[in-house]
């Protein structure tokens, strides 16, 4: 029996690949990672497109419960879904290393992700160094450790892909407080909270580093992948200021020095009156 793994791409339920669906179609057990990414449907679309039903698979499952997930493969074909391509999350490499360990087979079936994906604005991808994450902070947690990799990177002249944080179950410590298990709405970081985050990091460390700044070029993006992607280039003070859109959204920090190829293409998506335009 084999644990398929298998990427959805980053739109809608006909993104999967054909040998992506052929496995599905092979499973006794389905299950739809939900929470380092999401599609732009629900899951009732996959069922009726798959004919199976999908569970879905929170944080707490896939790392606390993988046993209930693992165990099913032992006995017929089980699928992780996940948004994406499967091996652009750390999340997913931990469960193959423990289905390898039960003597698991481990099928990876890969997919479109935001990690080719950003270079639909123009950058070339051979030119982007170490991706960052950007947590959402909180009264008493302000991790910056995204601004000494984007430094690294701009040191050595490479755009930086930023991932922006998203919270799709996360409890409520109040409740929790009063003995109730009660999960908040979901949150997905906009490019706008991303870069007043960034900016606040720059201000805390100093320019000592020679790191990005309020005109600094970035590239805003939302919805990668969909029909009604949105791409924005200026610098951050000028993004802080746009819409993007409903989620989900990354952002890019571009190297000081950017190819007059890259330049050219990216054209089409400066926004009005922009220092770069």
């Amino acid at each position: 029996m084999v644990l398929y793994i298998i990427g959805l791409g980053m739109g809608t339920e006909d993104d999967i690949t054909l040998r992506g669906l052929n496995a599905v179609k092979s499973c006794v057990r389905v299950y739809l990672e939900a929470y380092t990414s999401i599609l732009c449907v629900g899951k009732e679309k996959l069922e009726a497109l798959y004919g199976k039903e999908v569970t879905l698979a929170s944080r707490e499952m896939v790392e606390s419960e993988s046993d209930t997930i693992l165990d099913g493969a032992k006995e017929g074909n089980v699928a992780m879904l996940v948004v994406g391509d499967p091996v652009c999350a750390t999340t997913h490499t931990d469960m193959m290393i423990r289905a390898r360990e039960l003597d698991i087979p481990v099928e990876i079936i890969h997919n479109a992700s935001v990690m080719g994906a950003a270079g639909s604005c123009g950058l070339h991808l051979y030119n982007f160094g170490a991706t960052v994450s950007i947590p959402y902070f909180t009264e008493g947690w302000r991790p910056y450790s995204f601004w000494e990799k984007t430094a690294y990177n701009r040191k050595g002249g490479m755009h930086t892909l930023a991932l922006l944080d998203i919270k799709t179950k996360e409890p409520d410590f109040e409740a929790l407080a009063r003995g109730k298990k009660v999960y908040l709405p979901p949150r997905f970081m906009s490019v706008n909270v991303a870069l007043e985050q960034m900016l606040e990091a720059a201000e805390a460390k100093g320019d000592e580093e020679g790191n990005y700044g309020k005109d600094t070029m970035c590239v805003g993006m939302a919805r990668l992948g969909q029909r009604d992607q949105c791409i924005k280039v200026g610098s951050m003070e000028e993004l802080l200021k746009e819409d993007f859109g409903e989620p989900l959204h990354c952002l890019v920090v571009c190297a000081d020095d950017v190819h007059e190829l890259e330049l050219e293409a990216m054209k089409h998506y400066i926004v009005e009156g922009s220092r770069y335009a």
